[in-house]
């Protein structure tokens, strides 16, 4: 009897176990959320999604090895350009179990989420924020909290940039109407360099804006600067519209403008942040902390001119401009 009973053992001890593969296939595959300030939801959800930037984070996910619907599952959100949508979304999401959140928005979407869930990890594609300034990382190199990934903290310098392509679009443009929200510095020293005045234009609420822009109608300006603040991408196609009818040319800080009807934009390469987003989260859910992963910055930066509109305003656009652009809308 303890003959058959040791066999029994050594069979029950060397009976092959299952795959390592079909343990992997038997966990809950993580959740992750991606949430957007403004993109409408239409466009970045579904197998026919439309959203640049959604498409190119999905297939550096799966490039990692995570593909949708297999092996993770991806909730998609947007505010669709609504700030009071922001703590309903956090507090929508906050009552599902996520491994992780990518945002892509203004400090005060990731301020929602952060105080929903102070614990989830939260991967930052391209948000509007210093991190150290505005309390949500230590050190860019050293988060030590829970948020990191990628930032596009307002920058004096790109306006700069920015003005300067204005200039070299339109060469007689002197006076420029500058949009701008309270506290926000105005590039001046840059203006001067250029020879152009700018007439700052203050606009903080939705119930501003179009007395703003009689105020632009009346001041005789030459052109419209419009930087980058939540409310003017929420109404870019009021701004657009008025810039069309008022004969004006405008820079604009984003490729959805220029694509809207504006003149032309220059700003950080949105599907390139989204792609660079997807090794944040394939690294946080191996087992990294985000609090060990340096935060980044933009690298790639787009011009966008749309000629279309350039003839309506009876505009030529230098060819040694047009040859530096990344697009070109015809």
């Amino acid at each position: 009897m303890r003959l058959i009973g040791l066999a029994v053992v050594l069979t029950l001890c060397l009976a092959p176990g299952p795959p390592a593969g079909a343990a992997q296939q038997a966990r809950t595959p993580p959740t992750i959320a991606v949430v957007y300030a403004n993109n409408p939801e239409a466009e970045i959800t579904g197998p026919h999604r439309t959203d640049r930037q959604a498409i190119a984070f999905v297939d550096a996910m799966r490039s990692l090895g995570w593909v949708e619907g297999r092996n993770i599952t991806i909730i998609w959100r947007s505010a669709e350009g609504r700030p009071d949508r922001y703590p309903v979304l956090a507090q929508e999401l906050a009552s599902t179990k996520l491994n992780l959140i990518v945002v892509g928005g203004g400090p005060l979407l990731l301020s929602a989420l952060r105080k929903a869930m102070n614990s989830v990890p939260i991967v930052m594609a391209g948000t509007f924020v210093d991190p150290v300034r505005g309390g949500v990382a230590k050190s860019l190199a050293r988060p030590a909290g829970n948020v990191t990934g990628l930032t596009i903290a307002a920058s004096m310098t790109l306006n700069e940039k920015r003005l300067e392509l204005l200039k070299e679009a339109a060469p007689r443009i002197s006076r420029v109407a500058y949009l701008i929200n309270t506290g926000v510095d105005v590039p001046e020293a840059a203006a001067r360099v250029l020879r152009l005045t700018l007439l700052p234009v203050v606009v903080d609420a939705p119930d501003e804006l179009q007395p703003a822009l009689a105020d632009i109608a009346r001041q005789h300006v030459d052109a419209v600067f419009v930087p980058n603040a939540i409310i003017f991408w929420a109404y870019r196609r009021v701004i657009i519209e008025f810039s069309a009818q008022q004969r004006l040319p405008a820079m604009y800080p984003y490729e959805i403008y220029t694509k809207a009807g504006g003149l032309m934009s220059y700003g950080a390469n949105w599907v390139d942040i989204f792609q660079r987003a997807a090794p944040y989260v394939d690294k946080i859910l191996k087992g990294a902390k985000p609090a060990d992963l340096p935060i980044e910055q933009p690298t790639k930066f787009e011009l966008v001119i749309n000629l279309r509109t350039a003839k309506v305003l009876g505009l030529t656009i230098p060819q040694t401009l047009l040859l530096r652009a990344d697009q070109v809308i015809e």
